[in-house]
């Protein structure tokens, strides 16, 4: 007897609970729309209206309760406005990340109400670009560029910045200075920052998640954090603002790294979940 959509849907939540994927209804729909081709809300309609199951659709299932990322598999990670495209070699965005993009275009207003029309931001080790992206789209009038060292990352960078208006520095954030790449009004960074000794649990971070994305560079995590910081003290324009997401056990130690680099106004923010996510802090100087 033929398989229905929904029933084929029903066994695919299933498989998922049984194999501890954290959001099992959400990504059996999702798989099935992956394979229909289709949205979300048109999988489900069809589902209600008795559509037969899509080809090739367990074995999507089998890879995602083998705890592959879902955007891995669906090729496309979503994030803010965007569909970016994603897979092995690069980092996949997270939602709480998206509160860097808000916190750079809130900078970016500031400055224009300054008399900058086009603020210049640039995003630190940007893996697929959606920072750097997310910036562009919501705000055409800022100049955005983006930092990007890693080979594996840099064929998902340029697919999805290919065609706009960002521009694409393939090298170490480390090694930039104003005489190569100008100044600044914005620098922006999600940087490796999780301590070396510290692996993470989840199998979709551990196993997939390229690891000179994930490891901050020594035992407190805090080696390229601060590394972002020097970089942004020599590319920031006098008032400019550093933004930079990090763990929740690292809020101290990112304020005191800024505070020691002379840096002011740092100030604390926290994500939709109300966890301290992201540190922002101002180079002292007036803007002009």
């Amino acid at each position: 007897m033929a398989t229905t959509l929904a029933q084929a849907i029903a066994w695919g939540r299933r498989e998922l609970a049984a194999a501890g994927v954290p959001s099992p209804d959400a990504d059996a729909v999702l798989l099935a729309s992956h394979a229909l081709g289709l949205g979300r809300g048109e999988t489900e309609a069809k589902a209600i209206l008795g559509a037969p199951e899509p080809s090739g659709y367990r074995d999507l299932v089998a890879r995602r309760a083998r705890r592959e990322p879902l955007q891995h598999i669906t090729g496309r990670a979503p994030f803010r406005q965007l569909e970016l495209a994603v897979g092995p070699g690069v980092f996949v965005p997270r939602p709480e990340t998206e509160l860097l993009v808000q916190l750079t275009l809130d900078e970016a207003r500031r400055w224009r109400e300054h008399g900058e029309l086009h603020p210049a931001v640039v995003d630190l080790g940007t893996g697929s670009g959606a920072i750097a992206l997310a910036v562009a789209t919501e705000d055409p009038a800022c100049r955005v560029s983006a930092v990007e060292r890693e080979p594996e990352a840099l064929r998902w960078t340029r697919q999805n910045l290919g065609g706009s208006p960002v521009r694409l520095l393939e090298c170490d954030y480390r090694d930039l200075t104003p005489q190569t790449v100008g100044r600044f009004c914005v620098v922006v960074t999600n940087p490796p920052y999780v301590p070396d000794g510290e692996i993470p649990g989840d199998p979709e971070v551990r196993d997939y998640d390229p690891p000179t994305a994930l490891y901050g560079g020594d035992e407190t995590g805090m080696l390229l954090p601060c590394a972002a910081m020097d970089t942004a003290l020599r590319i920031l324009r006098p008032g400019g603002c550093f933004i930079m997401e990090h763990a929740e056990s690292q809020v101290a130690a990112v304020a005191d790294a800024l505070d020691r680099r002379g840096f002011t106004e740092v100030r604390l923010h926290h994500d939709l979940a109300d966890r301290p996510r992201a540190t922002t802090a101002v180079l002292p100087g007036e803007r002009s």
